[in-house]
């Protein structure tokens, strides 16, 4: 089944909320594409990276993106996959968040999920089911929203800088540079890349390193290279780093967690 294009003929219009399973091996990439319902995307096992027009977001596993209705964007897997998505239908949810999201996956809400993928779309109000899926959507709506995601800028020169910066994270080139190459002033580059990311130039690379850094380590690179590639002058720095953004080592960070739940998986065709 093509989870993209048949999950809605699935979910009816009175619907709260749907849950599917399907797994990716390395490297998938799931094509632009956007739903009218909310989604909730997560991983038991891999790192997705899911990009839009206005930025990235990159999702390790015991976190989860929220993506409101309409938003079009990609997921590119990294490492072996195993997706565990719901579909929320937020005309009937009202409170959940208002705004594209990382999300911590909560020990609850990550037995939810997994609970939630073998419930049929037709289940009655008031009953087991659908005890369930209120008690996710409760569990989803308390979640912290995390700092896993990376905003674009609307402005063409920025972004073409960005570009190379999230192709090459460890590129070293100095704003004063960047700022010559685009005929302004280092000040007028600041202030306009606060201004279209909300965050300044060297916050901005520093997270894209970060981020590219999660996508290495999920598909077994070593902490050595990994902090070496992303531009850190040694794996003490880069660990130190991740360790003040993550509150955990880099090593610490894909050790393997207990599956919960039975496996379910469907073919992405």
């Amino acid at each position: 089944m093509h989870i993209e294009s048949n999950y809605q003929e699935l979910l009816p219009v009175t619907a709260r909320a749907m849950a599917l399973a399907v797994d990716y091996a390395h490297g998938h990439v799931i094509s632009v594409h956007r739903h009218s319902h909310a989604q909730l995307i997560h991983a038991i096992e891999g790192v997705m990276t899911i990009e839009t027009d206005s930025g990235r977001w990159v999702v390790p596993p015991t976190r989860g993106v929220w993506l409101r209705p309409g938003v079009e964007h990609q997921i590119r897997m990294s490492g072996d996959v195993k997706m565990r998505t719901v579909f929320v239908n937020c005309a009937n949810s009202p409170l959940l968040p208002r705004h594209s999201c990382v999300l911590d996956i909560s020990p609850l809400l990550r037995q939810l999920i997994v609970a939630a993928v073998d419930i049929a779309p037709d289940f009655a109000d008031g009953g087991r089911d659908w005890h369930l899926l209120q008690l996710l959507l409760h569990e989803l709506d308390s979640l912290p929203v995390l700092p896993l995601y990376l905003p674009l800028p609307l402005d063409v020169r920025l972004r073409g800088i960005c570009a190379q910066l999230m192709r090459e994270p460890g590129e070293q080139v100095t704003v004063a540079a960047w700022a010559r190459q685009l005929a302004i002033t280092e000040r007028s580059l600041h202030r306009l890349f606060q201004k279209q990311t909300g965050m300044r130039f060297g916050q901005w690379r520093q997270q894209a390193r970060l981020l590219r850094a999660l996508e290495q380590l999920a598909q077994g690179g070593k902490v050595i290279d990994v902090a070496m590639d992303n531009g850190y002058t040694s794996q003490s720095a880069f660990a130190a780093m991740f360790r003040k953004h993550f509150g955990t080592t880099p090593t610490a960070f894909y050790r393997p967690q207990p599956q919960p739940g039975k496996k379910n998986a469907a073919t992405h065709q």
